[in-house]
């Protein structure tokens, strides 16, 4: 027979239900808030734990490009991280992985989907590069790229202006960019200037002594970048054609590419341009490239043959790179690319 004492009195089981949602509210107020609670306190020695907000509005803006490219008829892609040969870029070097390479954009594959019959196309993806580590930098980073036939680069910076003006506004900054104690108006339209200008406003020299005197890289780094959207977004186009391996050429001005890239406070977030669909240009632009490794003493690529075999079927088209965690970086006004990754290489170890 049962021991009655052991029975739980009727009334008993409204409060059993009473604590049972309050231990349920806790536990998702814990879900939702949980540095602010006291077990949490062993867990502040990770660095993740005092990067919170930034992971917490880096993942808001990633499903806001998203959704802003689906609003748009693209279709996310997806293409291998692994390939046997990447585009053979003088100053890109790409990591080895099993007699193939990562991948260090996803942008030969893109191409192909390009000409495979995708008109609008958009991935964000893992990318990687052999020997970038700094403030700005990691070997392993965040890359949105995108394509989209029939558009030229001055078509590509509108889009480009709105996407980032559409991913500002959900990080809770629609109108300005607060970074680093500045305030960069994000109104449109945004400023546009020539690499020439920059060097004749901003260098001490022009672009084509800079360019004879192998010192172009330089005097961006240094003295031109620094100066750029620091108040309002610049985009800085028309680079020379001797820095622009896989853009078309000007039809008026062969001396110049059809490329551009955005700067907001002095920070590069893209580099985009009207691609190059001549297949033997393509070739001889390669060849040239990997001249240029080879006499720098660096890995010597294959040549990519089936992205060549295929952008004769390519359409006229803008394609851009932009770096996510840096875009991040400036809309969680983060002083280092650290702080809006989970995990960098150092921690790995």
């Amino acid at each position: 027979m049962a021991d009655d004492s052991l029975a739980v009195p009727p009334y008993s089981y409204n409060l059993i239900l009473i604590a049972w949602n309050v231990l349920r509210n806790k536990t998702f107020s814990i879900a939702s808030n949980p540095e602010s609670v006291l077990f949490m306190e062993p867990m502040k020695h990770y660095r993740q734990h005092f990067i919170r907000r930034n992971l917490t509005l880096r993942a808001k803006i990633l499903q806001a490009v998203r959704i802003f490219f689906i609003q748009n008829d693209y279709l996310e892609v997806e293409t291998p991280v692994r390939i046997p040969a990447p585009a053979p870029e003088t100053h890109i070097d790409a990591q080895e992985a099993g007699g193939w390479f990562l991948h260090t954009s996803p942008e030969l594959c893109m191409k192909r989907l390009l000409s495979a019959g995708y008109p609008r196309i958009f991935q964000i993806c893992r990318c990687f590069r052999k020997q970038e580590r700094g403030r700005m930098h990691l070997p392993e980073f965040t890359l949105l790229e995108w394509y989209t036939a029939g558009h030229t680069y001055l078509e590509m910076m509108t889009q480009c202006e709105k996407l980032i003006q559409f991913a500002s506004a959900v990080a809770g900054q629609p109108d300005a960019i607060g970074y680093r104690d500045r305030r960069i108006l994000l109104s449109s339209p945004w400023d546009r200037m020539t690499v020439c200008e920059a060097f004749d406003r901003f260098s001490r020299i022009s672009m084509k002594e800079a360019l004879a005197q192998n010192r172009f890289d330089e005097i961006m780094a240094i003295e031109i970048e620094p100066c750029l959207g620091n108040d309002h977004p610049v985009f800085l186009y028309d680079y020379p054609a001797s820095c622009s391996a896989l853009a078309r050429l000007k039809p008026d001005n062969p001396s110049v590419a059809e490329r551009f890239e955005l700067y907001i406070a002095g920070l590069e977030l893209c580099n985009a341009f009207t691609e190059l669909t001549d297949p033997v240009e393509q070739r001889k632009r390669f060849e040239a490239e990997r001249r240029f490794r080879r006499h720098a003493g660096k890995m010597e690529y294959p040549m990519p043959e089936s992205f060549l075999s295929a952008l004769s079927d390519m359409p006229a088209a803008s394609g851009n790179a932009l770096g996510m965690d840096r875009l991040i970086l400036l809309l969680t006004d983060a002083n280092s690319i650290d702080d809006v990754v989970a995990f960098i290489p150092e921690e790995l170890e």
